[in-house]
């Protein structure tokens, strides 16, 4: 009986990973899972899951700073819940602030412990010198980008791709219904300000500033904003005040996708999402200045939204920390409502990254490698250091 310790610690990572959850359990039901993630994995794993989500998820070096004890707690209570569990496998999924740290000291601790990473972090864009400690610490890295595994397996990590768990999703919306602009509300415009309580604070603001400036030139329109969870309801709620023009839909984002025209997108896996959905945005994003000018130093890409970085080209606009100014943004909105031709362009670039992702099942793919890997002989790292006995698994 095989046990595996999960590490989630965003919204994101708990949709995933209860997708995972359930795949894994179907293959082999004696499987038993332990660990830290959201209110999905805890709903799959059972009592002994942990839901952490609302305190772990932050974002940014300012954040992470000003929480340090609780993080510096928390990493330190993970190794106690792992050595006392003895589990046959860890598996990370994204999080990397956290996660990258957490498997260098479990691979000192613990040598025969396997240490399986879902989601790569996206170490190819800020931070490229980590990968050969990552080669080091962990054994089997779970891609969701088809560059990935090439990048990984130059420092000897080996990497599998599994796919994008979005494409998946998106597919099972497609069948359910048309997204096609016929069906869609032509005065519907969705806001997604990101699954963070700090980071909807920096984000909303912006989006409502263009979406009543957006008002002045389409005032028929009106407005939904995704929440990722009802303590992000409550804070959106306290930020928009009483105005019956934009309304909060808790947990639905995806079919909110589907029915509106055009969006207004935070960073992260929602961009994907929305290009995948074929509903045209604009990406806003906001953080601390100093995680900002941080993030300049080391980051290695031109864009941020994944569409951009998959086309290697903006397909979609991006307003950024000075750049997010309410009236740039509400023209944006606006051109992707009225102008069939940037609308059409928008909608065919997001067709070719749909193809670049395309896989069968990510979760489907990814639980097959997890339990391959499982009944695998321990392998020692490529600098040739033997596991500890000690420390195996059981």
């Amino acid at each position: 009986m095989s046990r595996i310790y999960f590490v989630a610690g965003e919204t994101s990572g708990d949709n995933h990973g209860a997708e995972l959850l359930r795949e894994l359990r179907r293959r082999d039901a004696r499987l038993q899972f332990f660990g830290r993630g959201g209110p999905k994995m805890r709903a799959v794993a059972g009592e002994k899951f942990r839901d952490w989500i609302d305190q772990a998820a932050v974002i940014g070096l300012w954040e992470v700073l000003k929480r340090y004890r609780f993080f510096r707690r928390e990493f330190h209570g993970t190794l106690r819940d792992i050595a006392a569990l003895r589990p046959d496998a860890v598996l990370l999924i994204d999080y990397p602030g956290f996660n990258l740290r957490l498997a260098r000291e479990l691979r000192k601790r613990q040598r025969g412990l396997k240490i399986i990473y879902y989601i790569s972090p996206q170490i190819w864009a800020w931070n490229q010198r980590r990968v050969s400690s990552m080669a080091r610490s962990m054994d089997l890295m779970l891609c969701i980008f088809p560059f990935e595994p090439h990048f990984y397996a130059q420092a000897g990590l080996r990497a599998d791709f599994v796919g994008h768990p979005a494409v998946i999703a998106s597919r099972v919306e497609a069948a359910r219904c048309d997204c096609s602009d016929s069906e869609r509300d032509p005065q519907l415009v969705a806001l997604f300000p990101g699954s963070r309580g700090r980071e909807v604070k920096k984000i909303l603001p912006v989006m409502l500033d263009a979406a009543h400036q957006l008002l002045r030139s389409h005032p028929r329109l009106h407005f939904e904003i995704a929440a990722a969870s009802e303590s992000l309801r409550r804070v959106i709620e306290s930020i928009v005040g009483a105005d019956d023009r934009f309304v909060v839909n808790v947990g639905r984002g995806r079919e909110l996708m589907e029915r509106a025209s055009a969006a207004m997108v935070a960073s992260g896996t929602a961009t994907l999402e929305a290009a995948l959905a074929q509903l045209p945005f604009v990406l806003v994003y906001r953080v601390a200045w100093l995680t900002y000018l941080a993030a300049r130093l080391v980051v290695k890409v031109r864009w941020l939204g994944m569409p951009n970085v998959l086309a290697n080209h903006e397909i979609v606009p991006e307003f950024i920390q000075h750049k997010a100014r309410p009236g740039a943004i509400a023209r944006a909105v606006a051109r992707l409502l009225d102008d069939a031709g940037a609308r059409g362009a928008m909608l065919q670039a997001f067709a070719t990254v749909r193809a670049q992702l395309s896989a069968e099942a990510a979760e489907a793919d990814a639980a097959d490698a997890i339990l391959t890997e499982l009944r695998a002989p321990f392998r020692t790292s490529e600098s040739g250091a033997a596991p500890d006995a000690a420390g195996a698994s059981t």
